[in-house]
């Protein structure tokens, strides 16, 4: 029985992307039934509603959802992305969200040198500052003043540092070093980050085969840049999770052909997307990226069990970029369908199968 993918296209270039992501998924014949949903902001200019109950209900009983972007400059109300992605995130409680950045090619990096980067972040998806508990009070006032939770519970901290600990030990099982670097501000945020600091020590205590390192962000930040092959799999919080995996996806191409999946381990329930966002100024005009939204449908694949396919489409993704068919963003000069045609033309050939997983 085929699974059932809710296809959420969204806004700007995500029905470009994602057109050209369900071509690729259906070329390597996935037993997948796709459902396209009318969400984003052409429907709520159009009716007001984000997400209607029924239909989120409908995507509550999903095998997955595939989601291209949300933003759109004609929507001024700030609760609208919360209302579609964020909704999402925290009601289907995908407290996970992994941010794999691989190297495609050694000419896709900003750096001098070409060193081999491949790693995962693992960040916190429902909690942090992201939360939205808070206030203003004496607002556009010379005492204005502006408060944002960041809120941290047992629960939360807990499950995702022993997800990233059980992802380090499946890594090295597929022959990546495994190593686990835990990053926090503990030295500043000593209340809510004294929590991750008393989970961390005992989950390594728990795992001592897992080799494990904590860093301060800042300096998370400086070794990346100075030395991104040292990292595997970096677990932290929700914002810094969305800072440091942005700037890994730089160090290895930029944001284009960065992939990410938010998913719940416990319930099975998964959304899928590229990081690039609805990128306004770029639709509408056939020169977004497509291989965030493909190696997206890939990370689909392996969370429902589909993981030969996922091989396939990653290593197609890296031939294509290898042989520079790609996108003017990661050097090349091919429009979003002709990329794609690219990583279908190299579906074709047989290439070595990857090792790579991202849980």
């Amino acid at each position: 029985m085929p699974f059932r993918i809710a296809v959420i296209p969204g806004d700007g270039i995500g029905p470009e992307v994602i057109a050209q992501g369900i071509r690729v998924l259906r070329a390597v014949d996935a037993p997948l039934d796709f459902v396209s949903y009318d969400l984003g902001a052409e429907r709520y200019l159009r009716t007001g509603e984000i997400i209607p109950d029924p239909v989120f209900e409908e995507l509550r009983e999903a095998s997955a959802i595939y989601f291209g972007a949300v933003g759109d400059p004609r929507v001024t109300n700030p609760h609208y992305a919360a209302g579609l992605l964020l909704r999402l995130r925290f009601e289907l409680d995908l407290w996970v969200n992994l941010r794999p950045s691989r190297l495609l090619a050694p000419g896709m990096t900003p750096l001098k040198e070409a060193p081999s980067i491949d790693l995962v972040v693992v960040r916190e998806n429902t909690e942090g500052a992201y939360v939205g508990i808070g206030g203003q009070f004496k607002r556009d006032t010379i005492d204005e003043i502006a408060i944002q939770e960041d809120v941290n519970t047992r629960k939360g901290v807990e499950r995702i540092q022993r997800y990233a600990f059980q992802l380090a030990k499946q890594r090295r099982a597929a022959g990546h070093p495994g190593r686990l670097t835990m990053v926090d501000k503990s030295n500043a945020l000593y209340l809510a980050h004294d929590l991750w600091q008393r989970v961390f020590a005992f989950e390594r205590s728990r795992t001592p085969d897992i080799e494990a390192e904590h860093l301060f962000v800042d300096a998370a930040a400086m070794q990346l840049v100075k030395n991104p092959g040292h990292f595997d799999v970096v677990v932290t919080s929700n914002m810094f999770g969305d800072i440091l995996s942005d700037l890994a996806s730089e160090l290895v191409g930029g944001l284009g052909q960065a992939p990410s999946g938010n998913i719940n381990p416990d319930t099975g329930r998964g959304l899928f997307e590229p990081v690039h966002g609805s990128a306004p100024k770029h639709t509408g005009k056939g020169i977004a990226n497509p291989f965030g939204a493909i190696l997206a449908g890939a990370m689909m694949l392996r969370h429902l069990g589909e993981g030969r396919k996922a091989d396939q489409i990653e290593a197609a993704v890296i031939s294509a970029a290898g042989n520079g068919r790609t996108t003017r963003d990661l050097g090349g000069g091919l429009t979003t369908a002709a990329a794609a045609d690219a990583v279908l033309q190299a579906l074709e050939t047989p290439v070595r199968e990857s090792s790579s997983s991202t849980g």
